[in-house]
Parts: C-alpha cells; structure tokens; sequence
C-alpha cells in the first residue's frame, strides 16, 4: 500500500507592500496598499487613505478597501460596508478615483 502524500498549501507571499507618507498641506496622511497571494492567486488585500485630521475613528482611516473576515468591503469615515469584487485591479483604480475625488473637496473646502 502506497503513502499519500498531502499537498501543503501554497505560502502567502507579500507581493505589494507600498507606503508613502503624505506632505504639504496631506502633511500627515497616509497611502498604503498591500497584497498577499498565493502562487499567482490574490488572497488577501488593504488599500487604506489614513488622515487623523479628518476621521478620528477606525484608526484615522478615511478610505478603504480589504478582504479580512472573509468579505470583500469598503471602508469610509469609520463604517463599513460590503462591496462587489470584480478584480484587484478594478478596485485599485476605483480607490484612486475615489481618493481623487476626496483630495479636490477637501481643496474646495479650503477655499
């Protein structure tokens, strides 16, 4: 009688792990993305605009995207909400339109 081998499962590998640390009149706020996969599969991601000057709650995240808990949400102004994946990269694009759009009423603000 043969021995089975059981397959082990494929290492989660931090492929995306960016930072960058806002200045000017951002002084202060945060971008972050990371993403983990497994081989070539995305298992786990966080896309995060962090500014404590405007949102105090949620450890000062004003805008957010990730898949803990096993659920796909957005988060925005200390709530969350579950969303529809379609594709990392999709998502990725929708957080960088909707920081955009952020950062210019924040400029309105100003004025």
């Amino acid at each position: 009688m043969g021995s089975r081998r059981r397959k082990q499962p494929a290492k989660l590998e931090k492929k995306i792990d960016q930072t960058f640390y806002l200045t000017g009149k951002r002084r202060g706020a945060i971008l972050k993305e990371e993403a983990w996969f497994a081989g070539e599969r995305l298992v786990k991601y966080s896309l995060a605009y962090i500014n404590h000057r405007i949102c105090t709650a949620d450890n000062g995240r004003v805008l957010g995207y990730d898949n803990s808990h096993n659920q796909h949400h957005r988060h925005y102004m200390g709530r969350a909400g579950a969303i529809e994946f379609i594709d990392y990269e999709s998502l990725v694009e929708q957080f960088e339109r909707e920081v955009k759009d952020l950062w210019r009423r924040e400029d309105e603000a100003e004025h």
